[in-house]
């Protein structure tokens, strides 16, 4: 399976009244790093062709984030099947490694002229060498 990984450093705009990071920042961060991963392993014709949207989040929150904290980010494919795909992200600490977030997210494949959910081929599965 292909990661895909990225890190930030937590700002004040990130935090919520408690000072740690704003659960719908963690959202904003899941979306941001799958969108990411699939522009850098796909063609403009590809992105133009077929789009994903959620069909579902599971997200277990293990530990918060604080302002300056560096946050590593890593996402994969744990499995693909007909039009559906199922992602996860984890997000550590990356000064202590420690787990500060698990999510699976699970993405419709859709054609992009007509929205309609299609099968994901072996040509995309490739992309992620996600498990059949």
């Amino acid at each position: 399976m292909v990661d895909f990984e990225k890190s930030l450093t937590v700002s004040k705009d990130d935090l919520d009244d408690l000072e740690h990071v704003n659960n719908v920042r963690y959202v904003q961060w899941i979306q941001d790093v799958s969108k990411e991963h699939w522009q850098a392993v796909t063609t403009d014709d590809m992105r133009s062709e077929i789009i994903w949207v959620v069909m579902s989040h599971h997200i277990s929150y293990k530990s918060a984030a604080k302002l300056g904290d560096t946050v590593r980010i890593k996402t994969f494919i744990a499995k693909s099947k007909g039009a559906i795909s199922e992602r996860v992200v984890e997000m550590h600490n990356d000064k202590t490694n420690e787990l500060l977030l698990r999510s699976t997210t699970e993405w419709c494949l859709l054609n992009a002229k007509t929205h309609r959910p299609m099968r994901i081929s072996d040509a995309v599965k490739k992309l992620f060498k996600a498990h059949a």
